[in-house]
């Protein structure tokens, strides 16, 4: 048996990254080996990397790589927060944007490549390398490459959210610039869309669905001559409650406070009847008046173009028209927007609970 000395622990310590005690036990168990005690750590942390595949991964940073009008942003996922601030960690994630860069793939919103890109300049062996001294599942979970006239990228929330602006028409400082404010935009107020024609008709016509119900089972918020005939059908048929009528009559002269009196079982059957006649209310041109001015006022929050530019000084200029301010030539050809962990199961962190448990099951 060899005598394994603190100075072979401590080197191998700094080759691999890995505990001091697992860098012991490595030693030991081949024998003083240096090489093989480098393979011996890589296989156990495999291991404990497959012991972790089930584990919820939903936290973590984002990372931008950039090299001239190329930029790449890339997410990967700890299972806590606490370990997205480690320093090892963050230098990952950076390697993976810069491989990412460096590569001839595009990746994409949902992970498309990911497992090609950890082919990659030995990715794969540096994230079971990663989990084993982190002690944390980590996951490589999706990145995107743009190539554009000019690109302009920015990190909010010390990497929460990544952005990258793609532009076309002008590549000069102040259409950087421009960029750049956009993208602070984009992670602010997370359109969904650049611009309105990017959205199908399908998309359009579920959307134009969900606010007709919508504002049918609001009857508070309906076209006064709707609401009015709705009102009358449930005290001439007598299907509100004689309270609730008591109070409309007594109200009645100013219905704007009329709902602050009525009882949830009033609203609840008004809206009951005007789905009832949903069919002829799309003939009205009062309430297809209103379907239209909502959908209007959602698309101006979830289309990037026609968002008020969050810079305006006149708090109305719109994202549009403040591009056009800067160059008539410049636009937006696209964005990329991750927010870490954004529509995936979130870990619900109870440490009493688990530290009980563990109790429990010694």
């Amino acid at each position: 048996m060899a005598n394994i000395t603190a100075a072979m622990v401590k080197e191998l310590r700094e080759m691999t990254g890995a505990g001091m005690m697992d860098c012991k036990k490595a030693l030991n168990e081949t024998d003083g080996d240096m090489d093989a005690a480098v393979e011996f750590l890589r296989k156990s942390g495999a291991a404990k990397m497959e012991k972790k595949a089930s584990r919820i991964a939903a936290e973590g940073i984002c990372r931008i790589a950039v090299s001239g009008n190329t930029a790449v942003v890339a997410e990967v996922n700890s299972e806590t927060d606490f370990v997205a601030k480690n320093e090892v960690f963050q230098e990952f994630v950076q390697k993976v944007a810069d491989t990412a860069l460096a590569s001839n793939l595009n990746g994409g919103n949902n992970g498309e490549d990911v497992a090609e890109l950890l082919e990659k300049d030995g990715l794969n062996e540096l994230l079971v390398e990663k989990t084993a001294k982190i002690g944390e599942k980590l996951s490589v979970r999706r990145f995107k490459k743009v190539t554009a006239d000019c690109v302009a990228t920015y990190i909010h929330g010390g990497g929460r959210i990544g952005v990258i602006v793609a532009g076309s028409g002008a590549s000069d400082d102040a259409a950087k610039e421009a960029l750049t404010n956009i993208a602070m935009q984009v992670a602010a107020m997370s359109p969904q869309y650049r611009e309105r024609a990017d959205i199908s008709e399908s998309e359009l016509a579920k959307e134009k669905e969900i606010t007709i119900d919508s504002a049918l089972n609001d009857p508070a918020s309906l076209p006064k001559p709707i609401l009015q005939k709705l009102i009358d059908r449930a005290v001439n048929e007598k299907l509100w409650s004689d309270e609730d009528i008591a109070i409309y009559n007594d109200k009645k002269s100013n219905m704007n406070f009329l709902f602050n009196f009525l009882s949830d079982a009033a609203s609840a059957k008004l809206a009951e009847l005007a789905m009832e006649g949903k069919e002829s209310y799309l003939s009205d041109k009062i309430f297809n008046g209103l379907v239209e001015g909502r959908i209007s006022k959602h698309l101006k929050e979830i289309c990037l173009m026609d968002q008020v530019y969050v810079k305006a000084e006149d708090g109305k200029q719109s994202v549009a028209k403040y591009l056009e301010s800067v160059n008539k030539g410049l636009k937006i050809s696209e964005f990329i927007r991750f927010e870490v962990g954004e529509g995936m199961e979130k870990k619900n962190e109870d440490f009493a609970a688990e530290v009980a448990a563990q109790m429990a099951g010694n």
